[in-house]
């Protein structure tokens, strides 16, 4: 690991070239969407109050929020890792906010109970590869609602959105482009002075010097040192060895470029007005109460169940409906409302009916779903104004056998008593909007 650190620290040292040349570029960036032109490193406002406080020796939060590139333990150890060998005399403490499958969507609710409420002093974002299909206007309205919640909770607060990629993002890359979705960041980020770190830019260049193959079957023992590099083997997760070290040591070197580009000097960050007025800064999560249930359900814990051990850390609270009838009544003003929960082998089927429209049988296994994992489910985008939703676990079974995807059904003639429960784990109302007081029976 030592020979590994060194390399970070030199990154942090040729950064400061390398970024300090992108600074001049941010101003040229378009403040609505574009394509931008592909660069590494976006110094923009700096990180001023994290590197003021990590050199006075602090106590500092580094908070990682995105999806399974961050939740893999690769760039966010090894850049922790870094920070702390490069500034010995703070104390550093992780924020572990990432969630596979996951995007800025489901970011913008879990903001605020998964980073803004353990206190953080820097926050890495980093969804540009799960936001990859979402139009650019959601992805910078739900990019703009993360952003406002945490300049709005403590003004100190330092932000860097980073962009990881997969392989159908290459050919933009190719071209000196950066792919939709973190163009989409970049108008975000241009307009509150937020430093950006593309990590594909030099994967991209490795690829084009034939230093890199970003796709490849992985041998018995991968040899880090060998040339090419295998980047991964699926187009998407980078290998710890290779793709996450590449990284890391991108993110060092950006580091570096971003302090020696801005003074350290702490000072608030200002809010100004937003860059789209439907942005989604009013995201809120709200754990489920016992008043907005009907009907058989069991508040479940890591001590009596496996789903609720797993996932104690996402999902503090967890409620499992086993029979048939058992309802979710929710009252809100607003425009937006799913429910977070859980998808799994185990899944039933919900019903889904808004303001007494006929309802709609969603199920809760999808084709992925050997596996349990967070999901969320919606009632889709409404008019601004009252309404009502309610979500019942319905007496029929998702035909599974159909659901799941044709490479995955050897495991259900496998173990079929995996998917033989038709239930519903449910955790907390995703809202944008409020919520009214629970109707009467």
């Amino acid at each position: 690991m030592i020979p590994f650190i060194r390399r970070l620290l030199l990154g942090f040292i040729l950064g400061s070239v390398l970024c300090l040349g992108a600074a001049t570029a941010s101003a040229q960036q378009p403040a609505d969407f574009a394509q931008v032109r592909a660069v590494e490193c976006q110094p923009r406002g700096g990180l001023p109050n994290f590197f003021a406080k990590a050199k006075a020796g602090g106590d500092l939060r580094v908070a990682y929020l995105g999806g399974s590139i961050t939740a893999a333990p690769g760039w966010r150890v090894l850049s922790l890792e870094g920070l702390r060998t490069q500034f010995p005399k703070a104390k550093f403490t992780e924020i572990h906010a990432a969630i596979g499958g996951t995007g800025s969507d489901l970011g913008a609710f879990r903001v605020g109970p998964d980073v803004i409420a353990h206190r953080p002093d820097l926050v890495f974002v980093e969804f540009a590869v799960n936001d990859g299909g979402a139009p650019p206007e959601r992805v910078m309205a739900t990019m703009e609602g993360i952003v406002r919640q945490i300049i709005r909770a403590n003004p100190a607060t330092d932000i860097c959105f980073v962009y990881t990629l997969s392989e159908p993002m290459l050919p933009d890359l190719a071209k000196g482009l950066f792919p939709r979705a973190a163009s989409a960041m970049e108008s975000v980020a241009d307009h509150y002075g937020i430093p950006s770190v593309h990590f594909g830019v030099e994967v991209n260049r490795r690829i084009a010097e034939g230093g890199l193959v970003f796709k490849g079957e992985k041998p018995k023992k991968l040899d880090a040192t060998a040339s090419p590099m295998l980047f991964s083997s699926d187009g998407v997760h980078p290998h710890m060895e290779t793709g996450q070290r590449l990284y890391a040591e991108v993110l060092a070197r950006a580091l570096a470029g971003i302090e020696a580009a801005v003074p350290t000097e702490s000072t608030p960050h200002p809010l100004p007005i937003p860059l789209r007025t439907d942005n989604w800064e009013q995201a809120k999560m709200i754990p489920i109460k016992k008043s907005m249930l009907r009907g058989d359900w069991k508040k479940v814990t890591p001590a009596d169940d496996a789903r609720a051990k797993t996932y104690a850390r996402q999902l503090p609270v967890l409620w499992k409906a086993e029979e048939p009838g058992a309802e979710l009544r929710v009252g809100f003003r607003g425009r937006m409302l799913s429910v977070y929960d859980l998808l799994g082998p185990g899944g039933g089927m919900v019903a889904v009916a808004v303001d007494g429209m006929p309802a709609k049988s969603v199920p809760r296994i999808d084709g992925y779903c050997t596996y349990w994992r967070i999901s969320q489910l919606s009632v889709g985008s409404l008019p601004e104004g009252e309404h009502r939703a309610t979500f019942m676990l319905e007496d029929k079974a998702p035909e599974k056998a159909n659901i799941l995807f044709e490479k995955n059904r050897p495991d259900l003639e496998k173990d079929p008593d995996k998917y033989s429960e038709n239930v519903w784990y449910a955790s907390a109302i995703l809202l944008l909007g409020d919520l009214l007081p629970p109707a009467r029976d």
